[in-house]
C-alpha cells in the first residue's frame, strides 16, 4: 500500500492506494472527508496532520517512497510525514492571533487548508465585517492553533483584559483572571469571567442556570448559598472578585397612562369581564386581566377598540418592554389578556403575535429560618394579626387562600385546614398547628367573626392589601432585612417541613402543587444536612 501527495482543484490531498476489499474500505471511510476518485481509481484524504496520523494508525504498513529529484511540477509527489498545517511551500509569517477573553481572533491570508482546519474547531465563525476568524477560547484550542500554524505565526497577543457590555449601556474592562458578579434587579446573579472549566462546571450544577450567548455571561438565581459557593470556587482558583448590585432607576421607566392623564379614559369593557366570569376564571385573574387590557385600550385612547390592528398590538408590546421596562411576567400576562379579548370575547381565530415570548426569570424563593419566624410572630401584639400570620405559616397558604378562609374550613378535630377552590380551581387539605389553633380560638372569642375567618369592617371579607401590610409590618418590627412578603411564609412552611424530614410527596400535596418539580425547588434553598456530609477527599490517607 502506498500514499502520495496530490493536488486536486488547487487543494493538496493524500492519495491512498489500498486493496479493494470491504475491510480496507470500511477503515478508510472512518477518516474525516475521505473520498473515492473514479479518475484516479484510489481514495484520497485531507492533507493534514490529524488525517495523516489517523491513516498511520489504521494502516501501519503503508509505504512512503522517497521523493525523486526532477519530478515534473504538478505531478503527484511522495508524501512526507506532516505535523499539521499546509505544505512547507507556505512559510511566510502571515498569521496574527489575538486572545481576548473568551474568544481567539485569527487574521490570515485566504487558504483552503487553513479554512478547513479552522472550521474543524467547534463554534468557529467568520466575522464578515472585520475580516477575521473568531474561535471560542476553550481549553486546548490555543494550543491546537499554535501547533497547526507553527512557524507561520507572526504574532500572538494575549490581552490582559477585555471590554464587555455589562448592561444598562455601560461597559467594563474585565481582567482575564477576574470574576465580576452583578446582582440584577430581577433577582438573579450575572457572572462575567473568562473561560474557567471548574467554575463553569459549578454554575451548570445550579438550578435554572442560563448562558447568554450574545453577551457571553452566565446567570443564576440569587441565593446566599449560591453566592457563597461561587465566591469559594473563585478564591480556590485564585481569581480576583468584584461584586455589584444593579440599582432600580424608576426615572428610566415610562409611566402607565392613568385616568388623570387623558380625558377620555376607558374602563375595561363589561363583555371582557363577563366572559372571564363565564369561563370561571379566578377573581385574581379577572382583576389582573381587566387591568392589563384596560392599559392596552387606553394606550390607543384615540382609536376605537375595533380599529386596533395587529401592527398596533405589536407596537404596544414593544412599548411595554422598551419604554415601560415591565417584568417578563407582566409582559406575558399582557399578551394573554389581549389574546383573550380577540380570540375568546370577539370569537376570532387564534393568533400568534410575532413577539418573542420572554422566559420568566427563574428565582429561588426567599426563605427565613425558624428563629426568624418565631421572632416575627412574637413581635405582633394584635391578636387578629398574630392569628393571620400563624395560620398562613401553619398551612403554607397563599395570600388569597388566607382571606378566602371561612370559619367552617377550620377542622380542629382532624387538625386540618380546608382550602377550597384554590389556584387551578382545586380543593385541598393542609396542616393546622396546635399553637395556631389556640391563638385562633382566642381571636374568635374576642372578635366574633360571623362567616369569613378574618373579617374587616361591617363583617366584610378581609382584603389582600390589609394582610400584605400586616405581614410586612411584622417583618419590619422583627428586623428582617430580606425582601420577605406574605408568600415568604408559604415558602418557609415547605422548606422547614423538608428540613424536618417530611417526604416531598406529602409537601407537594399540602402545598397544592400540580407538578413535583415545583416542590423540588425547596431542595435548593434548604441548608440543613450539608454539615453532616463528609467530603470523600477527607477520607483519603494523603
Amino acid at each position: 500500500m502506498k500514499a502520495t501527495k496530490i493536488e486536486i482543484g488547487g487543494e493538496f490531498r493524500i492519495m491512498v492506494q489500498i486493496p479493494n476489499n470491504k475491510e480496507m474500505v470500511s477503515l478508510i471511510r472512518q477518516v474525516y472527508d475521505a473520498k473515492w476518485s473514479y479518475h484516479l481509481g484510489a481514495w484520497h484524504i485531507p492533507y493534514t496532520g490529524k488525517a495523516f496520523r489517523q491513516l498511520q494508525t489504521m494502516f501501519p504498513e503503508i509505504e512512503y517512497p522517497n521523493k525523486q529529484h526532477g519530478d515534473r511540477p504538478g505531478t503527484p509527489e511522495p508524501v512526507q510525514p506532516v505535523s499539521g498545517g499546509p505544505s512547507s511551500e507556505v512559510q511566510n509569517k502571515d498569521v496574527v492571533i489575538q486572545v481576548i477573553g473568551r474568544k481567539i481572533i485569527i487574521k490570515l491570508p485566504k487558504n483552503k487548508l487553513d479554512i478547513h482546519f479552522i472550521r474543524s474547531l467547534r463554534y468557529s465563525r467568520w466575522d464578515v465585517n472585520q475580516y477575521f476568524w473568531v474561535i471560542p477560547n476553550y481549553p486546548g484550542n490555543l494550543e491546537l492553533i499554535n501547533d497547526y500554524f507553527n512557524n507561520r505565526i507572526k504574532e500572538i497577543i494575549i490581552h490582559a483584559e477585555y471590554v464587555i457590555n455589562t448592561g444598562r449601556e455601560t461597559q467594563r474592562a474585565i481582567k482575564i483572571n477576574e470574576l465580576l458578579i452583578i446582582k440584577t434587579t430581577t433577582g438573579r446573579l450575572k457572572l462575567i469571567f473568562g473561560f474557567n472549566k471548574e467554575l463553569t462546571y459549578l454554575v451548570k450544577k445550579m438550578p435554572f442556570h442560563q448562558w447568554d450567548a450574545r453577551n457571553k455571561w452566565w446567570t443564576i438565581p440569587y441565593s446566599e448559598k449560591f453566592l457563597h459557593d461561587i465566591k469559594s470556587m473563585a478564591e480556590s482558583q485564585g481569581m480576583e472578585m468584584q461584586y455589584e448590585e444593579e440599582e432600580t432607576r424608576e426615572s428610566d421607566k415610562a409611566k402607565r397612562v392613568s385616568r388623570h392623564d387623558i380625558s377620555n379614559y376607558r374602563n375595561c369593557p363589561k363583555e371582557f369581564i363577563n366572559k372571564l366570569k363565564e369561563l370561571r376564571y379566578s377573581d385574581k385573574t379577572i382583576k389582573t386581566y381587566s387591568s392589563l387590557f384596560e392599559e392596552f385600550i387606553n394606550y390607543y385612547h384615540t382609536y376605537e377598540i375595533q380599529q386596533i390592528d395587529e401592527k398596533m398590538i405589536l407596537a404596544f408590546l414593544q412599548y411595554l418592554v422598551i419604554e415601560r421596562k415591565v417584568s417578563t411576567s407582566y409582559q406575558n400576562q399582557s399578551i394573554n389578556a389581549i389574546k383573550f379579548h380577540y380570540e375568546r370575547v370577539m370569537g376570532g381565530s387564534r393568533k400568534v403575535y410575532m413577539v418573542d415570548r420572554p422566559r420568566r426569570e427563574k428565582k429561588l424563593p426567599i426563605v427565613l429560618n425558624e428563629a426568624e419566624i418565631s421572632k416575627t410572630i412574637k413581635m405582633v401584639s394584635n391578636l387578629k394579626h398574630k392569628a393571620i400570620i400563624m395560620i398562613t405559616y401553619s398551612g403554607g397558604l397563599r395570600l388569597g387562600e388566607v382571606i378566602n378562609l371561612k370559619i367552617k374550613d377550620i377542622d380542629s378535630n382532624r387538625m386540618q385546614i380546608f382550602v377550597r377552590q384554590a389556584k387551578g380551581q382545586k380543593d385541598r387539605y393542609t396542616l393546622l398547628s396546635k399553637k395556631a389553633l389556640e391563638v385562633l380560638r382566642a381571636y374568635i372569642k374576642e372578635y366574633k367573626p360571623r362567616e369569613w375567618l378574618f373579617e374587616g369592617i361591617n363583617g366584610r371579607q378581609y382584603s389582600d392589601g390589609s394582610v400584605y401590610m400586616i405581614v410586612k409590618a411584622a417583618f419590619r418590627r422583627a428586623g428582617i432585612k430580606k425582601k420577605a412578603s406574605p408568600h415568604t411564609l408559604r415558602h418557609c412552611f415547605a422548606t422547614h417541613l423538608l428540613e424536618n424530614g417530611t417526604d416531598l410527596r406529602y409537601i407537594q400535596s399540602l402545598m397544592g402543587h400540580e407538578s413535583s418539580k415545583t416542590t423540588e425547588i425547596y431542595t435548593h434553598v434548604t441548608t440543613k444536612g450539608f454539615d453532616q456530609i463528609e467530603n470523600p477527599l477527607d477520607k483519603l490517607e494523603l
